[in-house]
């Protein structure tokens, strides 16, 4: 096989990609993926963003995959820089993420006998990636390029499989990796005609399940999803008349069936007991909240059915609803109990008034939450970053109203490359994309900042700042006070006005809610940065659970007490 080869099957490789769908890519810089990166940068169907890191690179093109829902190639060189792409692929995995990752490799004669940058690169994810190949290239006569084709189909529509997720293909490169000349051969196999796939794939057929009755008394607990789903969940709520407990990730928050407090009603001991339904629908991931989660795992009697029967880490869903998830869940009908979903949306009503009266007008990391919420218009999207932000924004949203859409990396839930992740998600949407942040992520993904200037790419980041891990105060790990501040907390000291301005970002410091709002306003590329205290922000959320829960309490005690209770 000549370079010849190597760039006609690459060049045949990317076409095929661009027919299946592909629109970007991200490279990062090397020697033995020259081919690979030359190729996908000369395919006018694909947008490619260049990455100095791979770590950034992957989880860029991770957030660009989860806005789009479409995959997305990542290309790095051989040796360490491969590795450096597992927390994203990992996270793809578990998120079901669509992603192809083109690791360049050493031949075969270069490994396991000291050459540089050669490490053991097969199935180096492990079992993450969907399909692995190594993907060793023939000579380019006509049955090396019918392959090549059905290749990036198979890659591409594995990709976008049940579950979505990332695939892997390992491709060892011969030197030389450059051409003398320009590539201005014809391809010997061209593609199909009318730009079709050489693979094509049919949509995947609805199975007709017929209409499934349920018991009158239903919840439907919503967890992060694909948009279709989140519809699918409002479409079901509201012909049964089950109220929804909606993560801000599943796209059904909006519904007005929606419930936004459950993660503080369902703390309360005799709210949780009174409302245990017969029937739970689950349509998605499991919403973040520990809470909620529990009083789910408590619910031995109730039916519980999900689309995804294997996120149930207590064991207790009854039955899958197999098939087209969005056809599964338009076959279910009940006529729900009206006095058990008023229940919930009154409870809910009671809390989110409290818990907002106690918020106030002082920025802290709840009222934040709260306030992107009531700002950002639904054309936006609103991307928030793992530890405490999800689990505010999961509180404090607002539900039955327009939203923005919200992104998160809850697949393996770290805090790897949420920076780089916020810019994918607005390098592959058209509306402003805003990223919620804490100040340790941002540290941890610090040279995904580049992407603003490098790459034009526009988020602006809201970074609350307490100067080290604020989750951590609320763990049994913070009362070990000989290491917890040092090794624990972490506190870094750093100007967060220092760091924008190093990547030439526009830094603002606001001191209440209106000049947040103007700095929101203003968009672009901006790092907008809240002060909070680690140790006010336990008490402050502590304060809220109680105002919330105690105005549940006092509710309850007026309804007993009524002559018509």
């Amino acid at each position: 096989m000549t370079t010849i080869d190597t760039y006609c099957l690459l060049r045949a490789f990317c076409d095929e990609l661009v027919r299946c769908g592909m629109r970007e890519a991200c490279t990062s810089p090397g020697s033995r993926n020259t081919p690979l990166v030359l190729s996908l940068v000369r395919e006018p169907g694909i947008r490619c963003f260049s990455h100095i890191d791979e770590r950034s690179a992957g989880f860029f093109a991770l957030g660009a995959a989860k806005a789009s829902g479409r995959p997305v190639a990542v290309t790095c060189t051989s040796g360490t820089a491969a590795a450096n792409l597992a927390p994203a692929v990992i996270e793809a995995s578990w998120a079901r993420v669509p992603l192809i990752v083109l690791t360049a490799d050493r031949p075969a004669e270069l490994r396991d006998v000291g050459a540089g940058q050669a490490i053991d690169q097969l199935k180096l994810f492990g079992d993450a990636p969907r399909w692995f190949l190594e993907a060793e290239l023939p000579a380019a006569d006509a049955t090396g390029l019918r392959w090549i084709r059905q290749l990036a189909c198979r890659s591409y529509w594995t990709a976008l499989g049940e579950p979505p997720g990332p695939v892997h293909l390992n491709v060892p490169l011969r030197e030389p990796l450059v051409l003398d000349e320009p590539l201005e051969l014809d391809d010997p196999i061209p593609g199909r005609p009318d730009g079709r796939p050489w693979v094509d794939r049919a949509p995947p057929a609805a199975r007709p399940a017929g209409q499934r009755r349920l018991a009158p008394r239903g919840v439907i607990v919503a967890g992060a999803a694909e948009p279709a789903v989140g519809d699918a969940v409002r479409r079901c709520a509201a012909r049964t008349g089950y109220p929804v407990l909606a993560d801000p990730l599943s796209g059904a928050r909006e519904s007005a069936a929606a419930v936004a407090s459950y993660d503080l009603l369902v703390r309360d001991p005799e709210f949780a007991a009174a409302m245990a339904p017969e029937i739970v629908v689950r349509a998605g991931d499991l919403p973040t909240s520990k809470p909620l989660r529990a009083w789910l795992a408590s619910l031995a009697q109730a039916r519980q059915l999900a689309l995804s029967p294997w996120q149930d880490p207590d064991a207790v869903v009854s039955e899958a609803l197999g098939g087209d998830p969005v056809a599964a869940l338009d076959s279910l009908e009940a006529t729900g109990d009206p006095g058990y979903a008023a229940a919930w949306h009154d409870a809910d009503g009671v809390v989110r008034a409290a818990v907002r009266d106690e918020l106030g007008d002082g920025l802290s990391e709840p009222l934040v939450a709260a306030l992107l919420g009531d700002w950002l218009p639904p054309r936006a999207t609103l991307v928030v970053a793992s530890s405490m932000p999800i689990r505010d924004v999961e509180l404090h949203l607002p539900a039955g109203v327009p939203l923005p859409r919200v992104l998160a990396n809850r697949g393996a839930n770290g805090i790897d490359g949420t920076v780089s992740t916020a810019f994918g998600v607005a390098a592959a949407t058209g509306g402003p994309v805003v990223l919620l942040i804490g100040d340790v992520a941002l540290l941890h993904d610090l040279g995904g900042l580049l992407a603003a200037r490098r790459l034009g790419v526009e988020v602006t980041i809201v970074a609350l700042n307490n100067d080290g891990g604020g989750i951590f105060h609320f763990l049994p790990v913070s009362s070990q006070a000989d290491a917890f501040e040092e090794h624990v907390a972490t506190p870094h000291g750093l100007d967060l006005a220092a760091v924008a301005g190093l990547f030439e970002i526009a830094y603002e410091r606001p001191g209440g809610a209106r000049e947040l709002e103007r700095a929101l306003a203003r968009g672009g590329r901006r790092l907008i940065e809240i002060v909070t205290d680690r140790h006010e922000n336990l008490e402050g959320h502590r304060r809220l659970a109680a105002r919330g829960l105690g105005a549940l309490a006092v509710s309850r005690r007026a309804r007993a007490a009524s002559p018509r209770a």
